[in-house]
C-alpha cells in the first residue's frame, strides 16, 4: 500500500491554519515602489562533484507592484484569508532544468533522474502585516521540450566551452503545469546582540497541482541590521523563500542567516509519471530536508542576496549525498 498520499493529507491537517492572524497586528507603511528581480540558481556553485546534475539550474525574472495595486476581488480574497494587510501583486517567469547525474550517456540510466525542464508564469498576491507575510500564488506553464530547457543548457554549454548533455532526446514529454501555493512567514524579533538585531522567520507552505504536491515547514535565523526591511531572501520554490518585496527601513541594511526546512512530498512530476504524465520516471522519496545559509545586503534601492543550499535525496537511487547549489538574486526598487 502506498502511504505517501495518506502521509501528505495527514501533514496538511496537522498544520495550524495559515489564515490565523495575530492579535493587535499592525500594518507596515504603504510602499509606492515597484521592484524588479533577477534570480539565478545553479548546481555549479557547489563544493561537491560532479556539479552538473539533478536540479541543475533555475532562472527567474520578476516584477512586484507597489502596495495597493491589487484588483478589488483579490483584495477581498486576501482580507478573508489574512485579515488586514498591505497587499501587492507579483509576476515572474521561471525556468528550471533537471538532468541525471551522468550526462554523457546517450540513453540515460532508467534509475537516474529523468531529463526535464519546466517553464512557468507565476502570479502571486502578497499580504504584509508588521510581522507576517502571506502569499497566494498560481503557476501556469509546461513541463517538457516546450520549456526550452534543452536549448538553454546547450547554448550556455557552448558559451563556456562545455560539451552538450547527450540524453536530452529522452526528456519527459510536454505536459501542462497548473499549481497553487499558499504560504505564510512570521517575523519574530529576538534580543539584540552587540548592537545587532536578531530574529526568527518560521514559515508554512502548501502546494497542490500537476507539478508538485507538498507541505513545507521551516525556520530561518538572522542577525544583522534593518531586519524589518524584508522577510528573508527569495528562492525559486520549493524552499524557504522570503519573496521579492523589500522595503528598506534604513539607508544600509544587511544580515547573515541560516535555516532549515522539511518537505512532505506526495507527487513531483519531474520525477514521477502517474497520474499526470507517462515516460521516464524514478521512485521518489516523500521526505526531503534542506539546510541553507547566506547573506543579504540592501542599499541605494537595491538588494543583493546569496544562499547556499544543501538538500537531501529526492529519489531512492540518488547518489552523491547532499545535493548542493547556490542561489543569488538582485532586486531594484524604482
Amino acid at each position: 500500500m502506498n502511504l505517501r498520499p495518506l502521509a501528505f493529507l495527514a501533514a496538511i491537517f496537522a498544520l495550524p491554519p495559515l489564515t490565523c492572524t495575530a492579535v493587535a497586528q499592525g500594518l507596515p507603511a504603504p510602499d509606492p515602489a515597484g521592484i524588479w528581480t533577477l534570480q539565478e540558481e545553479n548546481s555549479a556553485i557547489s563544493i561537491t562533484a560532479p556539479r552538473d546534475r539533478y536540479y541543475v539550474n533555475g532562472m527567474r525574472v520578476g516584477y512586484t507592484t507597489p502596495t495597493g495595486q491589487v484588483p478589488d476581488f483579490l483584495t477581498d480574497v486576501g482580507k478573508q484569508l489574512w485579515g488586514p494587510a498591505q497587499m501587492r501583486m507579483a509576476f515572474d517567469v521561471t525556468q528550471m532544468i533537471f538532468t541525471p547525474s551522468d550526462t554523457n550517456l546517450a540513453v540515460p540510466n532508467p534509475y537516474d533522474r529523468p531529463y526535464a525542464g519546466a517553464l512557468m508564469g507565476n502570479i502571486a498576491m502578497i499580504g504584509d502585516s508588521e510581522d507576517t507575510r502571506s502569499v497566494l500564488m498560481l503557476s501556469l506553464g509546461v513541463l517538457g521540450p516546450g520549456s526550452g530547457a534543452e536549448q538553454t543548457q546547450n547554448w550556455w554549454h557552448s558559451v563556456i566551452g562545455q560539451a552538450k548533455d547527450q540524453g536530452w532526446p529522452h526528456q519527459v514529454t510536454n505536459e501542462p503545469i497548473v499549481n497553487i501555493l499558499h504560504e505564510r512567514t512570521w517575523r519574530l524579533p529576538m534580543s539584540a546582540v552587540g548592537g545587532m538585531e536578531t530574529d526568527a522567520l518560521p514559515s508554512l507552505a502548501m502546494s497542490l497541482g500537476t507539478l508538485r504536491d507538498y507541505v513545507q515547514t521551516g525556520v530561518v535565523f538572522r542577525i544583522g541590521q534593518g531586519l524589518d526591511s524584508d522577510f528573508g531572501v527569495p528562492r525559486v520554490r520549493p524552499g524557504l523563500s522570503g519573496g521579492d518585496a523589500f522595503q528598506p527601513t534604513r539607508d544600509f541594511s544587511w544580515y547573515v542567516f541560516a535555516g532549515a526546512d522539511g518537505q512532505v512530498v506526495a507527487y513531483d512530476m519531474t520525477l514521477n509519471a502517474y497520474p499526470f504524465r507517462g515516460g521516464p520516471h524514478v521512485s521518489s522519496t516523500w521526505d526531503i530536508a534542506e539546510l541553507q545559509g547566506g547573506l543579504a545586503i540592501m542599499a541605494y534601492g537595491m538588494r543583493f542576496t546569496f544562499a547556499y543550499v544543501a538538500q537531501t535525496p529526492e529519489f531512492h537511487a540518488q547518489t552523491g549525498g547532499l545535493h548542493q547549489f547556490g542561489s543569488a538574486s538582485l532586486s531594484y526598487r524604482f
